[in-house]
């Protein structure tokens, strides 16, 4: 009876061991994926602003770049489907598909506001124009926020892909269905550059 019982006492304490192990590699696994998206949460914040930052800029250049219809359509029309792209990365942050349907937006948007401010310098009155000065110091201000905010997003990304990787919680983050999460990066080299929006002579 006693040798039973002492079996049965170790086997028990064992199972017990390995419930407590897997629950708190468990709640690590859950701690992490919360970090990376409240992380991603700081840069929608910032998107959000520089998206409404946009239509002011292209609506005080308006009357002075009145031959320059295309290019203002094609900042809008970038800065909407960035937008977009935002809205849904936002519904699901570190999803790889719409990461990198983010990132590709994001790339557009920038290469598009680069031509718009290197155009914006040919109109002297522009330059000049107090409000189009106060909307590049803020634009360049909340791209300043969008790098800081990057930047710790994909390093929680990175940290809970570490974790979710490593053995033995690997197999936790198998079985509870723990994916992947995807960086927020930027391809082309010419969009690691933020858009240059200085209106200095």
């Amino acid at each position: 009876m006693w040798p039973a019982l002492i079996v049965f006492g170790v086997f028990f304490g064992i199972l017990l061991i390995l419930a407590i192990v897997v629950i708190g590699m468990y709640n690590q696994l859950v701690t992490f994926r919360n970090r990376f998206k409240n992380a991603f949460s700081q840069i929608d914040v910032q998107l959000k602003r520089r998206y409404d930052l946009i239509p002011n800029l292209v609506e005080c250049a308006k009357g002075y770049m009145k031959h320059e219809r295309e290019t203002l359509e094609a900042v809008i029309n970038a800065r909407n489907a960035a937008s977009s792209a935002g809205q849904k990365a936002a519904q699901n942050p570190g999803d790889p598909v719409t990461m990198a349907a983010l990132s590709g937006a994001e790339g557009q948007l920038t290469g598009v506001l680069t031509r718009f401010m290197a155009l914006s310098e040919s109109y002297p009155d522009l330059k000049a124009n107090q409000n189009m000065l106060a909307l590049q110091e803020e634009l360049t201000s909340t791209e300043n926020k969008v790098a800081f905010a990057r930047q710790a997003y994909n390093d929680s990304v990175m940290y809970y892909n570490t974790q979710r990787e490593t053995f033995p919680t690997v197999i936790i983050a198998g079985m509870f269905n723990f994916q992947a999460a995807s960086l927020f990066e930027i391809e082309q080299a010419e969009q690691r550059e933020a858009p240059k929006v200085s209106f200095g002579g």
